[in-house]
């Protein structure tokens, strides 16, 4: 029976997807970091706490650890959702 999902490329797409959500939350940091912190303290607000993470000075070696680190996990969380899947298909 063939696979419902590859799990390579349900791997990629999840590590694309979340690579780049942090790649352009580590272009808005270095652009926009006041307006960032902003929202942050307003969605706080909304969650009824009170805002507790300060945005720190853009960091380029960081801002690239960040975006492999969540490829990596993102791949990884595709990798075994597609396994599951077809695990229970069978």
């Amino acid at each position: 029976m063939k696979e419902l999902l590859d799990k390579n490329r349900a791997g990629i797409i999840g590590g694309l997807f979340l690579a780049i959500m942090h790649a352009v939350w580590a272009l808005a940091v270095a652009i926009i970091p006041s307006t960032l912190q902003g929202f942050l303290d307003w969605v706080f607000g909304l969650h009824f706490l009170e805002p507790y993470f300060v945005l720190t000075a853009f960091n380029f070696p960081n801002a690239v650890l960040l975006v492999i680190l969540t490829f990596v996990c993102g791949y990884i969380c595709g990798w075994v959702f597609a396994a599951v899947c077809n695990w229970i298909r069978k």
